[in-house]
C-alpha cells in the first residue's frame, strides 16, 4: 500500500527507507488518481462493506459440478464487474451451443448478467440476493420463479460452494495467499498453474473410484 502514490508525482518523497511508517488516514486515494509504483497493474479494491481496501488482482475460476475440477481460470484487474465479464467471455468461447446451467453466488444476481446468460443458452442458477434495505424493502432478484423452482436449482446452490475448496487450496497449499510475482500476466500464469496442480492432485482419487 505504501507504493500506491499519486500519478502526478505529487506525493511525499520516499524518505526514511523503503519500509518507512506512513499514515494514510484522511487521504483520498483511488485508482483514477493513484497507482502502485511497484506493480501498476494492481488495483485498489474492497471486497465488501466494512473491509479494508487492498491492492490486488481478481482471480476467477469455473468448476464442473460432477467431480469438482477447475476447468478454466483467469486473472483480471480488480473491478466491480470483472467477475461477470470473465464468465461471459468464457461462455462466448464455448464450442457447443447446448443448454447448460451455471451456479453462482449472489454477487451475480444482476439483471444484465442473468439476461446475458439466457442469451447464451445458459440457465442462471444464481443465488438470490435478498438484501434488505434500510427502509425494509427487499432487493428485487433477477432470478425468475421458474428457475428457482426447478429441482436442479437447489442442487446447484449446494454444489457451487465447493469452488471455495479450490480457492482455499490455491491460497494455502498453492502458495497464492501472498502473491510473489508482479504484473497481471505473471499473476495469471501462477494462478492457472495452481489450478492445474489442484486438478492433478484430485484426478488419482477420482480415477480410483469405481464407476
Amino acid at each position: 500500500m505504501k507504493s500506491f502514490r499519486p500519478k502526478d508525482g505529487s506525493g511525499d518523497p520516499p524518505d526514511g527507507g523503503r519500509n518507512r511508517e506512513q499514515n494514510f488516514r484522511g487521504e483520498k486515494r483511488s485508482n483514477e488518481t493513484h497507482e502502485s509504483t511497484t506493480d501498476p497493474d494492481a488495483r485498489l479494491y474492497r471486497k465488501s462493506d466494512g473491509r479494508e481496501s487492498r491492492l490486488c488482482y481478481m482471480a476467477h475460476a469455473i468448476m464442473e459440478n460432477r467431480n469438482g475440477l477447475a476447468i478454466c481460470g483467469e486473472v483480471t484487474h480488480a473491478t466491480g464487474t470483472a467477475e461477470r465479464e470473465a464468465v461471459l467471455a468464457w461462455l462466448d468461447e464455448r464450442r457447443s451451443r447446448r443448454r447448460i446451467t451455471l451456479g453462482a453466488d449472489k454477487a451475480y444476481d444482476v439483471f444484465d448478467f442473468v439476461q446475458a446468460l439466457k442469451q447464451r443458452n445458459v440457465t442462471p442458477h444464481v443465488a438470490i440476493n435478498g438484501t434488505i434495505s434500510r427502509n425494509g424493502i427487499s432487493r428485487k432478484t433477477a432470478v425468475d420463479r421458474r428457475t428457482a423452482r426447478h429441482p436442479g436449482y437447489p442442487i446447484s446452490q449446494c454444489i457451487r460452494k465447493r469452488i471455495e475448496e479450490i480457492f482455499g487450496w490455491v491460497k494455502s497449499i498453492g502458495g497464492l495467499d501472498q502473491l510473489k510475482v508482479r504484473g497481471i500476466e505473471k499473476a495469471r500464469t501462477a494462478f492457472i498453474l495452481a489450478l492445474a496442480a489442484y486438478d492433478l492432485i484430485r484426478l488419482p482419487k477420482l480415477l480410483g473410484v469405481p464407476p
